[in-house]
């Protein structure tokens, strides 16, 4: 009788434990490539996830099952071999009955990059974390890429490991054991005649671009939404729902895909649970890898645009336009850790893929950068021969944005370093000159009551926020972490990174009003509709109290008298939207 009790209770553990198990959270948690990265034909792709059972549940890529045999297992990882005859970009989920994964995006481009490991960096002399054997180089354009590429690894003992094709950039595997020996080969490298820039990757890529808060910023708000009143955010959302099906002149409202260049997204959260499994456009839809903090920097920069509303206290821009939009795909996507480098290979293979707005929340200082007060800047610096680099990278990547796809636009956070954004010594990319690029500053809630919220007043400018003619307009700048409970409020987080996604989600609604409007075209209606901040200067020398460029007479209808005339912009997301209707009749 005790051998039958005791042969029970471990029937019943057993149980229990299957039980739990079964209900596990399945997640994507990594994906990227692996094998040989300039394989074009077979890619190989590393997938590691949570939750898997003992049967490797059925793998999505898009509408499609890959195949067993296609699939080799060990763990929690899988390894993907897919042949780009057969597969186009599509997301990528897991579905065990019930229990269905996140989707992260797969892409077919062939722009990848490796990351260095923990043994393969060391410390420069500026104290800055650099790759010792890990460098790209770019080639002249008047030479065949891979060719002179492969050339120049059997000059030099290196190894071709990684390449962004479309700007003629490929990464090498230098025989250098330490900086000495990488510097020397860098010099020497940087001497051949094919060769424009090698760029050195100082990496710590995965620092959020947030900087420290400064001591002396205004208290906090309690309330994201009161900080977005700033920007007449629940005013936008409402005009978007009354107006696009309305019924005189209704508009057929067309999808919009962004990219977001961050790490992930956290599918635990309140926020972010129910973009779990297949999904398609007319609703938004969410494509990252999992994260496992619910604050972090990816979360919270997707959340201001896809956070389902009410559930988890926050409340998604493009999530509030879903009953009313034809749709909005977020790509969550960074390709690998190698910095800046990966940044652009991510953001070249979503430009591919048919992204339409890129999200940069992030930037770079170098070494020396001063602020507005003459101090040195001390968050996101690198050194001078890494700035050389990754500027002639940029300039690569967005001469290729204007010749095959000029309708792409980049949004860029203009850093909190409490510095100038557009002085290109000291600021990338922020200070690229380019119709591609728009620059956001912050800004948040005047503590004072009783300002009407179209006043200079209503905000004022953060001051860590970067400054400067080179800045095209402001948003608010503080927004709520998503939390893992609903109904609960998470910590405040601000900085010019959570400004950037509030221009992003904008863009891509007046997108889907207006797909035809250009770079140029969504600039001219952001600052025709823009509000003003702070106070008028009249075009004299930037300062320290000026945000943006100033408002020009030519964006008032050239009343040199307008009120707004010499004064700092401030989104006004609801008027965007009514230029963006009216620009259908005369844009195109």
């Amino acid at each position: 009788m005790r051998l039958r009790s005791v042969a029970l209770v471990s029937f019943l553990s057993w149980t229990a434990s299957t039980t739990a198990s079964a209900q596990e959270p399945l997640r994507l948690e990594s994906l990227k490539r692996c094998g040989d990265l300039l394989e074009r034909q077979r890619q190989e792709w590393c997938l590691t996830a949570h939750g898997l059972g003992d049967a490797t549940p059925p793998l999505k890529l898009g509408e499609k099952t890959i195949p067993a045999h296609s699939i080799q297992r060990e763990g929690q990882s899988l390894r993907l071999r897919l042949d780009s005859a057969d597969y186009h970009s599509a997301p990528l989920w897991l579905a065990d009955g019930p229990r269905l994964s996140n989707a992260v995006w797969l892409t077919m481009g062939n722009s990848h990059v490796l990351a260095a490991g923990p043994n393969e960096v060391a410390k420069n002399m500026d104290g800055l974390t650099t790759y010792v054997d890990l460098v790209s180089v770019l080639i002249e354009e008047n030479h065949d890429g891979r060719q002179e590429a492969e050339r120049l690894a059997g000059k030099y003992g290196a190894k071709v490991v990684g390449s962004i094709a479309p700007l003629n950039v490929y990464q090498l595997r230098l025989p250098a054991k330490d900086l000495v020996q990488r510097d020397a080969l860098v010099l020497r490298l940087g001497s051949e005649t094919s060769v424009d820039a090698v760029v050195i990757e100082e990496s710590g890529a995965q620092e959020a671009e947030q900087a420290p808060t400064q001591p002396d910023e205004p208290k906090k708000p309690a309330q994201d939404s009161d900080e977005w009143a700033a920007n007449r955010f629940l005013d936008a959302v409402h005009y978007y729902q009354r107006r696009i099906p309305g019924q005189q002149a209704p508009i057929r409202p067309q999808p919009v895909r962004i990219g977001l260049i961050e790490r992930d997204v956290d599918f635990d959260t309140a926020d972010f649970a129910d973009y779990l499994g297949p999904c398609s456009v007319p609703r938004t839809c969410v494509y990252a890898r999992d994260a496992d903090k619910p604050d972090n920097h990816g979360t919270t920069v997707a959340g201001i645009l896809a956070a389902r509303w009410n559930d988890g206290g926050n409340s998604g821009f493009l999530r509030g336009l879903d009953k009313a939009s034809g749709g909005f795909e977020v790509i969550v996507e960074r390709n690998s850790d190698a910095g800046i480098t990966a940044n652009i290979a991510a953001s070249v293979n979503l430009v591919e893929d048919g992204v339409r707005v890129l999200n940069w929340s992030w930037g770079i200082h170098r070494v020396g950068a001063k602020d507005v007060k003459g101090d040195d800047v001390d968050s996101l610096l690198r050194s001078g021969i890494a700035m050389g680099g990754y500027e002639e990278l940029l300039e690569e990547f967005f001469l290729w944005l204007r010749k095959e796809h000029p309708d792409v636009v980049v949004v860029n956070s203009a850093g909190n370093g409490s510095s100038f954004s557009g002085t290109d010594e000291y600021r990338l990319p922020s200070s690229f000159i380019t119709e591609q690029l728009l620059v956001v500053g912050g800004h948040q809630r005047n503590e004072r009551a009783g300002i009407a919220v179209d006043d200079p007043g209503y905000a004022v400018k953060r001051s860590s926020s970067n400054i400067d003619m080179r800045v095209d307009i402001t948003a608010a700048a503080c927004t709520h972490a998503s939390t893992v409970n609903a109904g609960e409020d998470g910590a405040v987080h601000c900085g010019t990174s959570y400004a950037t996604p509030m221009v992003t989600g904008l863009l891509a609604a007046m997108l889907s009003i207006n797909p035809e409007l250009q770079p140029e075209q969504l600039r001219m209606l952001l600052r025709r509709s823009a509000m003003t901040i702070g106070d008028n200067h009249d075009f004299e020398r930037m300062d320290s109290e000026d945000l943006t460029a100033p408002i020009l007479p030519s964006e008032r209808n050239y009343q040199l008298n307008d009120k707004d005339v010499g004064r700092s912009a401030r989104l006004d997301m609801q008027k965007a939207l009514d230029l963006s209707v009216q620009s259908r009749s005369r844009v195109r």
